[in-house]
Order: C-alpha cells, then sequence, then structure tokens
C-alpha cells in the first residue's frame, strides 16, 4: 500500500482544519487517518496514482495548512518518502523510479514529551478534587528542521543540525533541492 504523509504549518491544527471543512472531510473518509508525527496525518492508498490523486484533491486545504506532503511508495522505497513533486514526476512517467534516489531532504526525529498525568482536561490543575485524575498520555514525535544531501553511494551523510533520535529521509525532485 501507498501512504501519504501530511505534515501541517506550525500555526495550525492540521487534522482539525482538514476535518472541519466539508470538501477535505468527505475526500479523507474512507480513509483511516493517523498521527506518525506532531500535527501531521498519515493515510494508505491502493497506488500512487491514487496518492497524487488525492493531493491534487486536496490541493486547495494542503496550500493553506499543510508545510509538506509525503509519498512513500514500497515499489520505490520501503524507507523513503517521496516529495509531492516526485511522485507527481514519477507518477507522469518524468522521472524513473530508478532516478528518484540522489536528491535527498532528511528531516530529524526528536521524541516529544509525555504529557503529565494529573491535568484535567482543561489543561488546570485539579483544584477541587473531584474530576478523575488522567493517566500520562504519549504524544506523537516531532519533526525537526530539514537537512538538504545528496547521496554519492550507498550511504547517506548524518544528520547534524541538532541531536536527534531519528531521521526521516524524503527523495525531491532536483529543482526543490535547488531552490
Amino acid at each position: 500500500m501507498t501512504q501519504v504523509c501530511l505534515v501541517g504549518s506550525e500555526d495550525v491544527n492540521l487534522q482539525y482544519e482538514l476535518l472541519s471543512r466539508e470538501t477535505a472531510r468527505n475526500a479523507l473518509a474512507t480513509y483511516d487517518l493517523r498521527e506518525p508525527f506532531e500535527n501531521a496525518l498519515r493515510l494508505e492508498t491502493v497506488s500512487l496514482g491514487a496518492a497524487v490523486a488525492l493531493l491534487n484533491d486536496l490541493n486547495w486545504y494542503l496550500v493553506r495548512f499543510v508545510d509538506a506532503a509525503f509519498v512513500r511508495e514500497p515499489s520505490i522505497s520501503e524507507t523513503e518518502w517521496l516529495s509531492r513533486a516526485l511522485a507527481t514526476a514519477v507518477r507522469d512517467d518524468e522521472i524513473a523510479p530508478a532516478d528518484t534516489d540522489r536528491f535527498l531532504k532528511v528531516y530529524g526525529i526528536v521524541e516529544s514529551e509525555t504529557d503529565e498525568a494529573g491535568e484535567s482536561t482543561t489543561g488546570e490543575p485539579d483544584t477541587d478534587g473531584d474530576s478523575a485524575v488522567e493517566p500520562a498520555q504519549e504524544r506523537p514525535p516531532r519533526l525537526v528542521e530539514p537537512m538538504l544531501l545528496t547521496r554519492t553511494g550507498d550511504t547517506i551523510p548524518e544528520y547534524d543540525l541538532r541531536e536527534v533520535d531519528d531521521t526521516l529521509v524524503v527523495r525531491v525532485t532536483e529543482s526543490e533541492f535547488g531552490a
């Protein structure tokens, strides 16, 4: 299955913005939405073409609420994502799948802090003692600033912009790399 990941802009709640609008909600209704990263949504489609078509259907919302859209096509790479532009170019036969691995944008992944137990649903401390204590809740990891890299061999240079727990590799077009 091909996966799509939408990373929300910093100043918006992506899930709220998409699901509060009827057209976007209808376009996403048949998908099982997951939150792999803070303020991001992931879903599965049947093919690369279906993924690109969905992104095209959601374009009005993507321009306003999304910083990045990625597509992971297992026939191209099991672990690396494609940028929206690169996924579209592969679908349109402008770039061969084997020629997609040179230009990369590597995001750092930082584990988020766990919410503290004992906060009420409003985020205010429970001072009167009448509300139930909520258990600690794990939050998804956060994507941090991307680093542009060129693959010259079998390995890629290490992410060095800051200390991170892991990385997310996104293949990009040459024009995205140079922009």
